[in-house]
């Protein structure tokens, strides 16, 4: 039967229909599932990633002048043999050091032409790995990051590089950033609707703004195309997750393109009491209105009912196997978010050499919590404690625009290519809480009446609003010196203006404003075609504090500064299915608040703490013969505060030489994975997290982990995949995150999913 003769269709589609009817609710008010998505290989080319160009002459450039010399002999050396046809797509290295991207540099530059540590994760690695929220997919693929998830930061927290939280480590979508309110950042999470996943280590906000010295990570998603395409996938796990997602793409008319997906899965959750439900809908329109000239519009939206569950106490120091799966949230508490993301793109290629891109954006989020947080085991009365009845609703809106424009040729003979563009937009946040965060109860550990989050509480109203205005310039050139030096360089000014308006506190509005300059330049020495080595020093800046919940007491402070020097060198072999890298880096953050020694009780604080890391991380990607592909990744670091104390007991206790809170010293990731017949693979990756501190004084140790995952494949036809996997293979119980107060956020225990994927 033919892969796309009728019958083989009805075949498929007959699959997905009787599949599907696992989906259907059994209860109508379920809500989100820990955020679980697919993005298989797509079979048809995008023809729609920008405008067509207008004709080059034969001395223009783009990057680098043409190398003469053939690649050597022991560049190609024992290379594999390629793959088989139909193999599960084992023959690209995670990697993908030669393939451009926009995350590292504003110039499209691949992760070789980059002075700095960049890794794009692919659709397809996203996909076999059943990796279905950004978090899986940057944690167990990328080197050295850890998540740090918890129902209030929205559950897009990350660590690297000696660097914790949204303050330090941004996240991004199609290139846009949400400026972060209140710690919270909610969308993008589930990666269905990826095209790829691109991560940036180091400071980076010579390209993106303030918060961003820990690293970047981009969510770049699928796009429209030329050539028909559509996708449909459903799955169930034993958590009772019941998913559906859909794909398609193609050309309305010759020269209008569009791409829509959706995805929505419901789940009765792994604790007590915590069903999920999230719905996300992605839609885009391309015209290309001319050779040169094309436009964009986007649409993405998501609304999300996440997992209430706010952690496991301890007791006597550990998790009680008894209290693994309780969940101590009141009976009618409620978590929400909904989020809208509008962008309009244009490419214009104005003339040879020469190209204006603009995005214009309007992005909204909503969002409420009403919760008790706060669990705390009573070694007295040997019951739990229950504290922090919190309501809160954000409303954020931001529109902006960023425009840039790239020009390539020759200076004095030597090929160069230059960006330069800005960047402004307007964040309106307003908090409405029921601040002081009181109430209290206290329930029996094992069997307990959850109760009303209304049965003890205060009245909630506004409780600030903030407006930003925020305004930057920014550069970036890259100078060819020879055919394998080039100087890549770049600066950026950052002028954010706040205007904090406190309802319950009008003494507490005020109006400020802040300034930064980030710049970076780096040297990148390519001695033989696919292998770089590569130096960089980069200055970037982070807020005190969020910038758009910037508070009274820190009103007056500047940005804090970081400064690293990094070096290492990567290369792409055996055709690119061959690749490593390997960097060593140091991190240096100024300007952090400490107390006022002089007077500890008074509030006062002075901006000289200082914060540092030094690492070196090691990445390699192997497609070796007979359908094996190994890809790993090791980051060990030292980070430490430098200067650090707080105010305990009205005394200033320092912290100087204690390990920063959620970083572990060393993290990695090992992945397997083995066509072993036709039509069949099978694969198997260890995420190992070194142990961490959720304390600032290093008493609260949290254990290190490794969490196994694995599952196999089988392609009944070139367009249909099933695969069974299983998540966390050997149980473990382990703390992705915590709240300092000795209350643990566990992991995901042992889940097995079944999906089953058509492509038609």
């Amino acid at each position: 039967m033919s892969p796309s003769s009728p019958a083989a269709r009805r075949w498929r589609l007959g699959l997905v229909c009787s599949l599907s009817s696992l989906l259907l609710p059994a209860e109508g008010s379920a809500q989100t599932s820990p955020p679980t998505t697919l993005d298989p290989i797509e079979v048809a080319p995008s023809t729609s990633a920008e405008p067509k160009p207008a004709a080059r002459s034969r001395n223009s450039a783009t990057s680098s002048r043409p190398r003469a010399r053939p690649a050597t002999a022991a560049a190609t050396a024992g290379a594999p043999r390629p793959a088989a046809s139909g193999a599960s797509g084992s023959a690209s290295p995670t990697l993908n050091a030669t393939i451009q991207g926009g995350t590292g540099s504003r110039l499209n530059l691949t992760p070789l032409q980059t002075p700095a540590s960049v890794e794009i994760i692919t659709a397809q690695t996203i996909a076999e790995r059943g990796q279905h929220n950004v978090l899986d997919a940057v944690t167990q693929n990328a080197a050295g990051f850890i998540a740090t998830p918890a129902p209030g930061n929205g559950g897009l927290s990350f660590s690297t590089r000696g660097f914790a939280g949204s303050n330090s480590v941004m996240t991004l979508y199609d290139g846009t950033r949400f400026y972060i309110g209140s710690g919270t950042l909610t969308f993008p999470y589930d990666t269905w609707s990826t095209q790829r996943v691109e991560v940036l280590r180091g400071p980076a906000s010579v390209l993106y703004g303030e918060g961003a010295i820990g690293g970047v990570i981009n969510v770049v998603p699928k796009k429209p195309q030329g050539t028909p395409y559509n996708e449909a996938e459903v799955s169930l796990d034993s958590n009772m997750t019941r998913r559906l997602s859909v794909d398609s793409t193609g050309p309305i008319n010759p020269n209008v393109s569009y791409r829509i997906n959706a995805t929505g899965n419901m789940s009765d959750g792994w604790v007590d009491r915590d069903k999920t439900s999230n719905a996300v809908v992605s839609a885009a329109v391309r015209v290309q209105a001319s050779d040169n000239l094309a436009f964009t519009l986007s649409e993405d939206y998501g609304d999300r009912s996440p997992s209430r569950y706010f952690g496991t106490p301890l007791i006597n120091g550990s998790i009680q196997d008894a209290l693994r799966f309780k969940n101590y949230n009141a009976l009618d508490s409620a978590i929400r978010y909904q989020d809208s993301w509008t962008q309009f793109k244009t490419e214009w290629g104005v003339a040879d050499g020469i190209k204006i891109n603009n995005t214009l954006y309007y992005l909204t989020s909503e969002r409420h919590w009403r919760d008790i947080e706060n669990y705390t085991f009573n070694p007295k009365t040997q019951l739990i404690d229950r504290s922090s009845y919190i309501e809160i609703f954000h409303d954020q809106k931001q529109l902006g625009n960023r425009m840039d424009a790239t020009f390539s040729g020759h200076v004095f003979g030597l090929a160069n290519q230059f960006v330069a563009g800005f960047d402004v937009n307007r964040i309106d946040f307003t908090h409405t809480n029921n601040s002081p965060y009181g109430g209290a109860s206290t329930v029996n550990p094992y069997v307990f009446d959850p109760g009303s989050f209304f049965a003890t509480t205060t009245a909630t109203t506004p409780g600030f609003n903030a407006i930003v205005n925020q305004y930057a310039l920014f550069a970036e050139d890259r100078l060819s010196l020879t055919d394998q030096l080039s100087l890549v360089t770049g600066v950026r000014y950052d002028r954010p203006e706040v205007d904090r308006t406190d309802y319950k506190t009008p003494a507490n509005s005020f109006e400020t404003t802040l300034s930064g300059t980030s710049w970076r330049t780096g040297l990148v020495y390519e001695p033989i075609k696919d292998l770089a080595f590569y130096g960089q020093y980069a200055v970037g800046v982070d807020p005190v504090s969020n910038l758009i919940s910037l508070s009274t007491s820190q009103k007056t402070f500047q940005l804090a500064t970081g400064k690293q020097t990094e070096i290492g060198v990567k290369q792409s072999f055996w055709g690119s299915r061959g690749e490593w890298t390997l960097a060593a880096y140091e991190i240096v953050k100024t300007g952090l608040t400490i107390p006022d020694p002089s007077n500890p009780t008074a509030g006062l604080a002075l901006q000289i703490g200082q914060q540092s890391s030094r690492g070196v991380e090691g990445t390699i990607g192997l497609a070796l013969n007979d359908g094996w592909r190994v890809d790993a990744n090791l980051a060990l670091l030292r980070a430490r505060y430098d200067n650090n104390s707080q105010v305990v007991g009205g005394k200033v206790v320092s912290y100087n030489g204690n390990v920063p809170v959620n970083v572990p010293q060393q993290v990695s990731n090992v992945w397997l994975t083995w066509d072993f017949a036709p039509n069949w693979s099978v694969y198997g990756g260890v995420q190992i997290v070194g142990a961490m501190y959720s304390d600032l004084a290093n008493t609260q140790l949290r254990p290190g982990y490794n969490v196994v995952n694995g599952g196999i494949r089988w392609k009944p036809d070139d367009r249909t995949t099933v695969a069974f996997r299983v998540y966390n293979l050997f149980d473990k119980v382990y703390a992705v995150t915590s709240n300092g107060t000795g209350q643990w956020l566990l992991g995901m225990p042992r889940t097995a999913e079944l999906s089953v994927n058509v492509k038609f």
